[in-house]
C-alpha cells in the first residue's frame, strides 16, 4: 500500500463529501485529488526529487502532501519560523527540492528546481492525465521526511516509507467511520509527525480537518464553537492554556467537542482532572508516539481516563498518568541495561516493534535491531495491567556523584506543591560532581515561594542526594512550537558555579 492508493479509496468511497476547509466552502475529496494530481505533474516536468513545503497550516499540506505522493517523492514540511542561516543549510542538503512557500522570497537564490507559492500552488491547472501512482509507487520507497526536534541533540531527518505510514493509518483507524457532521481542529504546526497522521487518519476515516495556524487559548476555542469541531488534538502547553482560560471565562468548553487528545510531553495530572471537568462531554485520549514511529504507539483511552478518575484505588487513579497501552499493531517492552525484559514497575529502556516502526534517519540509517526492535530512547515502565508509564529521555537522566537519577521523580515531587504550577528538573554541568540537579520552576498565578522552601520539600519526601542544588523560578519555558521544554536552554541559565546567566 501506498498514500497514492489511500486517496484514490477515499475518493472512490466518498468522493463529494468536504474534508478539508468550511463545510460549505470547503475542499471535497474529488477536489483534494484533483489539485494534488495538478502539483504531481508539476513536479515532474520539474525534475525535482523531492518536495519542502515551508509554509503554515492550511488546504496545501495535504494537497502538497498527496502531490508528492502521486509524483513518488519525498515530503518535507520545515518548520517555517527557521532563520535564514538555518534554513539556508537545510535547503541547501536537500535533494533537488521544489518548494512550496507563502514567502517565496525567503529562498529566491537557492538552488532548486523550482520555486511556488501556496495560493499558486493551489490552483495549478487540472491535468488531463490519469495518476497510475497507486500501481506503480513501491511501498517501501520515502514517502515522508521529518526533522526530529533535537531538544537534548542536533536535529535529524527521520524517514517514513510508504508501509510505515499505511500501516499505522490502517492499525489504528476505520475507513469512512464516521459521519459527514464530523469536524476536527488541527493547530499543531505542520511539519510535526502528528499534523501528518492527522492529515491522513481524518481523511481516511472521512472527517472534515479545520486548520488553525496561530494557536491561543481564546481563538481555539472561539473554532471549536463556530466550526461545531467534535475531535482536536493539542500539545500539553496548549491543554494547559486551554484550561486557564475556561477557568478565568467561568465556563465549560463547547459542548460540540466529542474528544480532545493530547501528547507529545509531560503534563500534570491535575490539569488533566481539571480538564475532564470542564469538558464534561469530551471522551479524552493521551497518545503516545514518536517520529520515527509514524505517530502513535500507545493510546490512553476515554475509558481509562475516567476509570483512573473514579478509583480509589492508587494504582488505578496512577493510570491517569500513564500512556495508556499498545495498540493492537505494535509491541512495546521496557529493558534494562542488559537487555533483558523489566519486571512490572521497573523504570528502564522503552522499545518497540512493528510494521508502522520506522526507525530511520538520512544521517544515520536504520536504528532497528535485528529483531525489529527500535529504541526510543525514551525511559519508563509497565504496571501490571500492561500499562505504559513515561519518565522521561534517557538523554535526561542526570548522573551526579555516578548516581542516576531520573528527573520526573524529582519533578512529580515538585509538582504537588501547592504553590508550583508548572516544573522542569534537568542536570547542570558540575566540575565536582559532574552534574547537579537544577529545578526551573513556574509558579501559579499570585503565588509565592522560596528556592529553600522547595528544596525542603523535595528533601522530605526523596533521599537528600535527590534535593535539587539549583532552583530557578522561571515566567515561562523555552519550548519547541510542538510544546516540548528545550532543556538544554534552561541549563545555559546556570553556570558552573550556580550563578545565574542573564
Amino acid at each position: 500500500m501506498n498514500l497514492a492508493m489511500v486517496l484514490d479509496m477515499v475518493v472512490g468511497g466518498m468522493p463529494d463529501r468536504v474534508l478539508i476547509g468550511d463545510r460549505e466552502t470547503g475542499m471535497t475529496a474529488a477536489n483534494l485529488r484533483s489539485r494534488a494530481l495538478a502539483g504531481a505533474e508539476r513536479l515532474r516536468r520539474t525534475g525535482a526529487r523531492r518536495l519542502v513545503y515551508l509554509g503554515p497550516n492550511g488546504p496545501a499540506f495535504p494537497v502538497a502532501l498527496f502531490a508528492a505522493a502521486c509524483a513518488d517523492l519525498p515530503f518535507l514540511p520545515l518548520n517555517y519560523r527557521l532563520g535564514e542561516a538555518q534554513l539556508e543549510e537545510v535547503l541547501s542538503r536537500q535533494d533537488t527540492p521544489f518548494v512550496v512557500t507563502d514567502t517565496p522570497d525567503r529562498v529566491v537564490g537557492t538552488s532548486t528546481a523550482g520555486i511556488a507559492g501556496i495560493e499558486e500552488f493551489l490552483t495549478l491547472p487540472a491535468t488531463e492525465s490519469t495518476s497510475t501512482a497507486a500501481e506503480t509507487v513501491d511501498p517501501d520507497s520515502p514517502a515522508v521526511l521529518l526533522m526530529t526536534s533535537g531538544t537534548t541533540a542536533a536535529p535529524k531527518s527521520a524517514v517514513l516509507r510508504h508501509r510505515n505510514l499505511t500501516a499505522y493509518l490502517f492499525g489504528s483507524v476505520e475507513f469512512g467511520s464516521v459521519p459527514d457532521t464530523d469536524a476536527t481542529l488541527v493547530s499543531v504546526p505542520p511539519y510535526h509527525i502528528a499534523a501528518v497522521a492527522n492529515a491522513l487518519s481524518n481523511l481516511y476515516a472521512g472527517r472534515r480537518v479545520v486548520h488553525l495556524d496561530k494557536f491561543t487559548p481564546g481563538g481555539w476555542l472561539d473554532t471549536v464553537q463556530r466550526q461545531h469541531v467534535t475531535h482536536a488534538m493539542v500539545v500539553p502547553t496548549m491543554l494547559t492554556r486551554i484550561v486557564t482560560e475556561l477557568r478565568e471565562r467561568g465556563t465549560e468548553g463547547p459542548r460540540s467537542l466529542k474528544s480532545l487528545s493530547y501528547g507529545g510531553a509531560k503534563i500534570a495530572p491535575e490539569v488533566i482532572e481539571e480538564a475532564l471537568r470542564l469538558f464534561p462531554h469530551a471522551g479524552f485520549v493521551n497518545a503516545y508516539g514518536l517520529t520515527e514511529t509514524a505517530s502513535s504507539i500507545a493510546v490512553l483511552g476515554p475509558d481509562g481516563h475516567r476509570e483512573a478518575v473514579a478509583s480509589t484505588d492508587p494504582g488505578a487513579r496512577a493510570r491517569l498518568g500513564s500512556v495508556g497501552r499498545a495498540l493492537p499493531s505494535v509491541e512495546i517492552e521496557v529493558r534494562d541495561d542488559d537487555g533483558q525484559r523489566c519486571p512490572a514497575g521497573v523504570v528502564g529502556d522503552i522499545v518497540v516493534r512493528g510494521p508502522q516502526v520506522a526507525g530511520e534517519y538520512l544521517e544515520a540509517g536504520s536504528l532497528l535491531r535485528d529483531d525489529g526492535w527500535f529504541p526510543t530512547r525514551d525511559r519508563g515502565y509497565l504496571d501490571a495491567k500492561g500499562y505504559l508509564f513515561v519518565r522521561g529521555r534517557a538523554d535526561d537522566t542526570i548522573i551526579r556523584g555516578g548516581e542516576n537519577i531520573a528527573p520526573a521523580e524529582i519533578e512529580d515531587v515538585l509538582a504537588r506543591h501547592p504553590a508550583v504550577q508548572e516544573c522542569v528538573v534537568a542536570g547542570v554541568p558540575d566540575a565536582e560532581w559532574g552534574q547537579r540537579i537544577g529545578a526551573f520552576v513556574l509558579l501559579r498565578p499570585g503565588a509565592r515561594t522560596e528556592a529553600e522552601e522547595l528544596r525542603t520539600w523535595v528533601r522530605e519526601r526523596l533521599r537528600s542526594s535527590k534535593t535539587p542544588d539549583h532552583v530557578l523560578f522561571v515566567e515561562e519555558f523555552p519550548t519547541t512550537p510542538t510544546g516540548k521544554v528545550l532543556r538544554r536552554a534552561l541549563v545555559g541559565l546556570v553556570r558552573e558555579d550556580g550563578s545565574v546567566s542573564t
